[in-house]
């Protein structure tokens, strides 16, 4: 017996609960030394048992831990940030849903106004939003975790996942933060696809890359230059790496093991028409902005996530849940030339890198009728979220808000405005 157990190796666990012996077979020789055994086996077993849990699977135990930090009574909501909210609305004309937590509770949360004008639906605060450029941080995420199961390299190129790549020196670090010098998708197939009525896929950009070879804005490393093809081009090698549809490898990696339960990737090439309520809207209600080839592409845009669930996403990084704590630090390290001294671009997340290491980091939303921000002061434990459909300027006013919380303002417009809104030049 003590032979075989010496050969199983790391695999006593599994013997020592397999293994019988006949009682009539033992003597106090051999009674001994087996419950020795036996306690030193149940010990090990336990400990190795404790160190292999995978924080990515769920129990129920999270997910009623995760219900606590919903919790949200409107008598006993801030109501500072309510009349903020509301003067936000009369006076700005914001159109969404919003919420403001701290230390895992909920400080105050609303939807106000409309999901469709046109239908006169309300919004709800369970309505998910077309999450435009917040998605990045998801596909930083997803790319990050992927570093670390060593299937992909921050230094690698872009031709190892796609040989036909036409540029070269572009890495998955320089897409990460916005370094690649890539033009803009959006514009230069706007006059190649000729079915606007047929979505593209990530494949069929690369493919149209490929064989058109559009100019680029600049050479590889040299400046930031914040454009949807980074991260259009990182959720086809999340495809390519893994096999699986980006959505697919969304929900598995991201989303289940956030308690994410109201977030999905949405594209066209699979929905002809988005399964959702939430309509984005020009700024002065004219017409709904409805989706068209461009939303085929996913990973610089395509989550779709409420104002709820991205309180659970906050948490779930905060707690390791999604990413070790190395490459947080490493997604939360600016790797571009600082803007005033303190704003910058990770691996997915714009930061703000305040006195005594203070540390926000946050991403602004813009795309087809949708204008959102979201803001998370890792070191007071804040999370502000505001998503809307309707694109006016609202969100520029947001800086008394952060002041009453303690959010660091530094600027005018502090986290959305010049200099940090998508399509800016931050070099």
């Amino acid at each position: 017996m003590f032979k075989t157990l010496l050969r199983l190796k790391g695999n006593y666990c599994l013997f020592f609960r397999l293994q019988k012996i006949p009682i009539h077979t033992m003597t106090y020789r051999t009674i001994l030394p087996v419950a020795v055994l036996a306690t030193f086996l149940f010990n090990a077993c336990s400990h190795a048992e404790k160190k292999t849990e995978d924080p990515k699977v769920r129990t129920v135990n999270d997910d009623k831990k995760d219900s606590l930090l919903l919790v949200y009574n409107p008598a006993k909501g801030d109501r500072w940030i309510a009349d903020f909210v509301q003067n936000l609305h009369k006076k700005y004309g914001f159109n969404g849903n919003m919420l403001v937590a701290k230390d895992g509770k909920i400080l105050y949360e609303k939807a106000i106004g409309w999901a469709d004008y046109l239908h006169r639906d309300s919004l709800k605060i369970s309505s998910e939003f077309e999450l435009a450029s917040i998605t990045k941080t998801f596909t930083g995420v997803a790319i990050m975790q992927l570093v670390e199961q060593g299937k992909i390299k921050l230094d690698d190129n872009v031709k190892k996942f796609y040989p036909n790549f036409p540029y070269e020196g572009i890495t998955v670090k320089l897409l990460l933060s916005h370094r690649s010098g890539m033009m803009n998708y959006v514009y230069f197939t706007d006059g190649i696809w000729k079915d606007k009525r047929k979505p593209m896929s990530n494949t069929d950009v690369m493919d149209l890359i490929a064989q058109y070879k559009p100019a680029r804005y600049a050479a590889p490393d040299t400046r930031f230059h914040y454009n949807n093809s980074n991260f259009m081009v990182l959720g086809a090698i999340i495809e390519k790496v893994t096999g699986k549809k980006y959505a697919d490898y969304m929900m598995a990696n991201v989303f289940k093991p956030a308690g994410m339960k109201h977030t999905h990737v949405y594209s066209t090439t699979v929905y002809p028409k988005i399964p959702v309520d939430v309509v984005g809207h020009d700024r002065t209600w004219r017409y709904s902005v409805v989706q068209n080839f461009l939303d085929g592409p996913v990973g610089d845009k395509g989550v779709y996530s409420t104002v709820h669930d991205l309180v659970l996403y906050d948490n779930a990084l905060k707690k390791g849940r999604l990413l070790k704590k190395a490459s947080l630090d490493s997604a939360y390290t600016g790797h571009n030339k600082p803007v005033n001294g303190h704003f910058n671009y990770g691996y997915g997340w714009r930061m703000f890198d305040g006195d005594n290491g203070r540390k926000v980091v946050y991403h602004t939303g813009w795309w087809h009728g949708f204008r959102h921000i979201y803001v998370r002061d890792l070191d007071k434990n804040i999370v502000i979220v505001f998503l809307g459909n309707l694109t006016n300027g609202s969100l520029l006013h947001l800086d008394d808000l952060y002041k009453h919380l303690g959010v660091p303002v530094i600027r005018k417009g502090a986290y959305t405005g010049t200099g940090s809104m998508p399509g800016s030049d931050e070099d």
